[in-house]
C-alpha cells in the first residue's frame, strides 16, 4: 500500500522523502556510533596525570631493561625545571616499572589513538623522547614513529630519538666487522631484524632532532647521535659479599636472549671447567628482576656477551655488584668510554675462543681480578647512575642548565 502510495506521487516528492529517510537512517547510525565511542571512551584507563614543570617530558614506549624509566628519573632528579613520564606497553617478555603501562589491545583501539594523540600534542608536554623508533600513537599511523614524529612535530612538541640496539643495528654490516656475529646466518631471523634495522636507521639518520644511543657500539649504526649511558641504581647491587674467596668460585651467565650473548660459546667452555671442580657454573634464565641482585651478589664472576661488541645494562649491574665482569667489548667502544668519561672500563676481555681460558686466569690470579672487581662500583656510579645520562639529556632538555 505504501509503494502504491509513493508511486503516485510527482518525481520531486518522491526524491524529497527518499533524502528524508536517508538522513534518519545515517543520523541513527551516527547516534549509534557516537553512544558506542562514548562508551569505549569510559571503558579506558584513566588519562595519566600531567606533571608540572616548566620541561615536561615523555618518554616511551619501549622501557627496554627499565631504561625508560630510569632515563625519565635521571632526568628529575639531577636537571632543574624538568619532571617526566614514561610510557610501555604491557606484555613484553622481561617486565619493569613504568609510569604508564599500555595494554596492547588498545593499541588498535581509535577511541585510545585519538586520546593519546590528544594528551601528547595539546601542550601537556614540551618534549618526547621517542624510544627503538616505536609508536607513541599504536597503530594510528603505523607501526614505526614516522607518523608520530610528524604529528608531535607539528603540534610544537621538540621531539628525540633513541636507539637501544636491535631497533638500528644492521645485521649485514654487523656480520662484515666482527668474526662472532650472530648475523652470518642469512634465517628468517637475519631477514626481519635486517628489514627492521633498514626501517628504524634511515628514521634515525634522516631526522632533523637530537638523536641518541644506549651503547657506543651504535654510533656505527647512527653517527650523529650521542651515546646516552644505560642508568640503574648502583645501591640495589651493593653489597658485602666477598669476590673470588670461595675455593671453587661461582660462575654466573644469565642471557636474556642466548643468540645475542653467545651462550653456546659460554657453555661449550664453562661446562668443562665445572666437570672437573675448577668452577661452579650456574645459567640463570627467566629470574624475575628483584631476585637477581641477590643472585649477582652471589656470584664471583659474570660472563655478559661475547658476540656483539658493546656491554649492557646486566654487565652494569655485576659492576655494581662489584663483581668480576667478563665481556667481549669492541675496542672502539672502550676507547669512546675512555675519551668521554676519562676511565678505563674495568671489564676484563675474552672472546668465544678464550672464554674458558680467561676464567682460568681469573681462579689463578685472584687478586689482581679482585682489584679489576673493586673498580666496578665507582665506574658505575660515575657514568652509570643517572648524573651522566642526565648531562646528555640537559643538552636538549635544558640546553646550558643543569643542578
Amino acid at each position: 500500500m505504501r509503494a502504491r502510495v509513493l508511486a503516485m506521487l510527482p518525481g520531486p516528492a518522491r526524491k524529497i522523502l527518499g533524502r528524508s529517510k536517508r538522513a534518519v537512517t545515517e543520523g541513527g547510525k551516527t547516534l549509534a556510533a557516537n553512544v558506542d565511542r562514548k562508551r569505549r571512551e569510559a571503558a579506558l584507563p584513566p588519562t595519566p596525570e600531567v606533571p608540572k614543570s616548566e620541561v615536561r617530558l615523555f618518554v616511551g614506549p619501549a622501557n627496554f631493561a627499565g631504561q625508560g624509566t630510569t632515563w625519565a628519573r635521571a632526568a628529575e632528579r639531577h636537571l632543574a625545571g624538568v619532571k617526566a613520564k614514561n610510557m610501555q606497553y604491557a606484555g613484553g617478555a622481561y617486565r619493569f616499572p613504568a609510569d604508564i603501562e599500555v595494554e596492547r589491545e588498545l593499541l588498535d583501539d581509535r577511541v585510545w589513538q585519538d586520546r593519546q594523540v590528544e594528551y601528547l600534542t595539546s601542550g601537556n608536554y614540551t618534549h618526547v623522547l621517542i624510544e627503538a623508533g616505536r609508536p607513541v600513537f599504536g597503530t594510528r599511523f603505523a607501526r614505526n614513529a614516522v607518523g608520530d614524529v610528524k604529528t608531535l612535530k607539528e603540534a610544537g612538541v621538540n621531539v628525540g630519538l633513541v636507539a637501544h640496539g636491535s631497533d638500528v643495528r644492521l645485521p649485514s654490516r654487523h656480520a662484515e666487522t666482527h668474526q662472532w656475529s650472530p648475523f652470518h646466518e642469512r634465517d628468517d631471523f637475519f631477514v626481519r631484524l635486517e628489514a627492521q634495522a633498514k626501517r628504524e636507521g634511515l628514521l634515525f639518520n634522516t631526522f632533523d632532532g637530537p638523536t641518541f644511543v644506549s651503547t657506543p657500539d651504535l654510533l656505527v649504526d647512527v653517527p650523529g647521535a650521542k651515546w646516552l649511558p644505560v642508568v640503574i641504581e648502583p645501591d640495589r647491587w651493593a653489597n658485602d659479599e666477598p669476590v673470588l674467596e670461595r675455593e671453587r668460585p661461582i660462575v654466573l651467565h644469565a642471557p636474556t636472549n642466548p643468540r645475542f650473548k653467545g651462550t653456546e660459546f659460554v657453555e661449550a667452555a664453562m661446562q668443562p671447567l665445572h666437570d672437573k671442580g675448577l668452577i661452579e657454573y650456574r645459567r640463570l634464565t627467566d629470574i624475575p628482576s628483584e631476585e637477581m641482585p641477590a643472585a649477582m651478589a652471589g656470584a664471583d664472576v659474570v660472563l655478559e656477551q661475547f658476540v656483539l661488541g658493546p656491554y649492557s645494562v646486566t654487565a652494569c649491574e655485576a659492576m655494581a655488584a662489584g663483581r668480576v665482569v667478563v665481556v667481549n667489548v669492541d675496542e672502539d667502544v672502550r676507547k669512546h668510554v675512555s675519551t668521554v668519561t676519562g676511565r678505563d672500563l674495568p671489564i676484563v676481555h675474552a672472546d668465544p675462543t678464550t672464554i674458558g681460558e680467561v676464567v682460568e686466569q681469573i681462579v689463578a690470579d685472584r687478586e689482581a681480578h679482585r682489584a679489576v672487581a673493586a673498580r666496578g662500583p665507582e665506574y658505575v656510579r660515575a657514568v652509570h647512575d643517572g648524573t651522566m645520562s642526565s648531562a646528555v639529556l640537559g643538552t636538549w632538555l635544558t640546553p646550558g642548565a643543569s643542578k
